[in-house]
């Protein structure tokens, strides 16, 4: 009720913290039109050659940048088809176990992926893929995040659409496909964006998995913002945030009522 006195108030409060939370991007913006001599508020001398020796002087950063954008699509096309699968299982099939077996996806969901990252580097150096993407691919795809997630989204669908299409003799996969997943557009399209930022940002994997460093993606790059040529820097953190930017653009609506939608029952 107070903040409703003020609106003006509340107004300059809320112009401050998205100035706050845009300052790196914008800080980077700016520094990537630098000389690459050092870092500053604004460039004493304005520069291009950041984005020539990026864009076309040397093609191993957009090596790197299709390297993330190849290893983000292939997580996201195989985890989202994971998710809505165990999902929609967890969801609307009763078995021995569920309820234990669901606690046990959280319980997994909430631990730091540096606790499994031992023990997926022996199953996947037995499994002859260290060194490989398959390395980096694989365990994402099987993240609990999505099924946790699309778990909530299924469970507020009304069992009367279910049983209305089950009368009609739809199976589950028609039911999955033909309802479930169309009706939870928000949910999905939340599971894509968060799921892509996830992986478009992991750097630890690379480094563990990968042998190669031509091989690693952007983000490991990115990571040694403390070294090199300011302006090659910057303007490859500029490189890295168009996707995000363009995929939160599109999803925003989605983004909010998605997370709506997860909620516990």
């Amino acid at each position: 009720m107070k903040y409703q006195k003020y609106p003006k108030l509340r107004l300059a409060f809320l112009i401050s913290l998205a100035f706050f939370a845009l300052m790196p991007l914008l800080y980077t913006i700016v520094n990537s039109f630098s000389d690459g001599s050092a870092y500053a508020l604004i460039p004493s001398r304005l520069s291009l050659q950041g984005y020539w020796e990026v864009l076309l002087r040397r093609p191993h950063y957009l090596k790197k940048f299709w390297n993330s954008l190849i290893l983000c699509v292939a997580i996201v096309a195989g985890q989202t088809a994971v998710s809505c699968l165990a999902g929609f299982g967890f969801s609307r099939f009763r078995f021995p176990g569920k309820d234990v077996l669901f606690f046990l996806v959280i319980i997994v969901m909430m631990m730091p992926y540096q606790v499994t990252l031992v023990s997926n580097y022996m199953i996947l150096d037995r499994m002859g893929l260290v060194g490989s993407w398959f390395a980096l691919v694989l365990p994402a795809i099987f993240s609990p995040f999505g099924v946790f997630l699309m778990r909530q989204v299924f469970d507020t669908c009304p069992n009367e659409f279910l049983e209305a299409a089950r009368l009609d003799g739809a199976g589950s996969f028609r039911v999955l496909f033909s309802i479930l997943i169309p009706r939870s557009r928000s949910g999905l399209a939340s599971l894509v964006l968060l799921t892509f930022i996830d992986a478009w940002n992991m750097v630890e994997q690379p480094l563990v998995y990968l042998n190669d460093p031509y091989e690693y993606p952007l983000s490991v790059f990115l990571s040694q913002m403390n070294q090199g040529n300011v302006g090659v820097l910057c303007t490859c953190g500029v490189l890295a945030a168009i996707p995000v930017l363009l995929l939160f653009f599109y999803y925003d609506e989605d983004l909010a009522d998605g997370i709506a939608l997860s909620q516990i029952h």
